[in-house]
């Protein structure tokens, strides 16, 4: 009896730690993912911004052509009459 108890407590000790190395070496490889995907997280909007600025220049832009270009072929057609 006293033998079995020795036993389980040496097997205890003696697989505790390589468990506590295994579960540390875990844990900081999900701290790393985690803080990958916090970085991705927060330039996201940055990111978004710039994708959504840059076409709304460029609609922006062709409504200007497209409105100058009207305006001009009105102010023509009023000159011809």
């Amino acid at each position: 009896m006293y033998n079995y108890l020795y036993v389980s407590i040496l097997q205890n000790l003696l697989f505790c730690v390589p468990k506590a190395a295994l579960l540390h070496g875990k844990s900081v490889g999900f701290a790393s993912q985690n803080s990958h995907f916090r970085n991705a997280k927060a330039q996201l909007p940055l990111f978004k911004g710039f994708i959504f600025t840059k076409s709304m220049v460029k609609k922006k832009a062709e409504f200007l052509v497209w409105n100058s270009a009207r305006i001009l072929f009105d102010v023509r057609s009023f000159s011809e009459q």
